[in-house]
């Protein structure tokens, strides 16, 4: 979970940053697809002249929010490709990718607040 927190703040920040640079160079869509119904349901895939690859489809979800089936992929400057796969639901938001290390280490302080939600559960 803190990793995604962290990816997603720093592809935040990444599209705050200031848009003009003079080393800036307009990256071109070759290929743009949208459809929204307006009720949840909802389907995109765009790619850049750059390899950017990136699609999501969006269903009603149970608690009036969509939820999303979608996914990522871009290329690695020293070559290859790198790919992200994900859900997003009830559940929460789950990647799925070779790029994101595996088991994930919870931090102390998650593994705290686990413990003493445990804790308040078995107490009532």
């Amino acid at each position: 979970m803190l990793l995604q927190v962290i990816l997603i703040s720093l592809a935040a920040v990444a599209l705050a940053g200031p848009q003009y640079r003079p080393d800036y160079r307009h990256i071109g869509i070759v290929s743009d697809t949208r459809e929204d119904h307006g009720d949840g349901r909802f389907r995109y895939h765009f790619i850049t002249e750059h390899g950017i690859n990136a699609h999501a489809t969006g269903t009603p979800g149970s608690r009036g929010q969509s939820n999303i089936q979608g996914g990522f992929s871009f290329p690695f400057p020293e070559g290859g490709t790198g790919e992200v796969n994900y859900e997003a639901d009830e559940l929460g938001y789950r990647p799925q990718s070779p790029l994101i290390p595996t088991p994930h280490p919870l931090p102390a302080h998650a593994i705290e607040q686990i413990r003493f939600a445990e804790d308040q559960r078995r107490r009532g």
